[in-house]
C-alpha cells in the first residue's frame, strides 16, 4: 500500500488556508465596491436631475426669447419702464 507522507497533508492545509484567506479578500473588495457603486449611482442620479432641469431652463429662455420679440412685451416694458400709454387710455392715480 501507499501511504502519503506527512509533507503532503500540510501542504494541502495550507492551500487551502491560502485560498480561503483569498475568498475572505475578494468578497471583503466586493463589498467595498458594491458600496461605491451605489454611491457612484446616486451621483450620476443627481447629476441628471441637474441635466433635465437645466434643459427645462434653457427651453423657458428660448420661450421667453420668443416673447420679447413679441409687440406685446414692447407695450409692456412701455408702460412698466416709460410709462407710456395708447391713445385715449386713462391712467387712474392714488392721492
Amino acid at each position: 500500500m501507499y501511504r502519503r507522507p506527512r509533507q503532503s497533508k500540510f501542504a494541502v492545509f495550507s492551500i487551502i488556508i491560502v485560498v480561503v484567506m483569498l475568498v475572505c479578500v475578494m468578497a471583503f473588495d466586493g463589498a467595498v465596491l458594491l458600496k461605491k457603486k451605489h454611491a457612484n449611482d446616486e451621483k450620476i442620479a443627481a447629476i441628471q436631475m441637474q441635466i433635465d432641469a437645466e434643459i427645462q431652463r434653457s427651453e423657458d429662455l428660448k420661450e421667453y426669447e420668443k416673447y420679447t420679440k413679441t409687440k406685446k412685451f414692447a407695450e409692456e416694458t412701455a408702460k412698466q419702464k416709460l410709462g407710456l400709454v395708447h391713445d385715449g387710455e386713462l391712467i387712474f392715480r392714488a392721492k
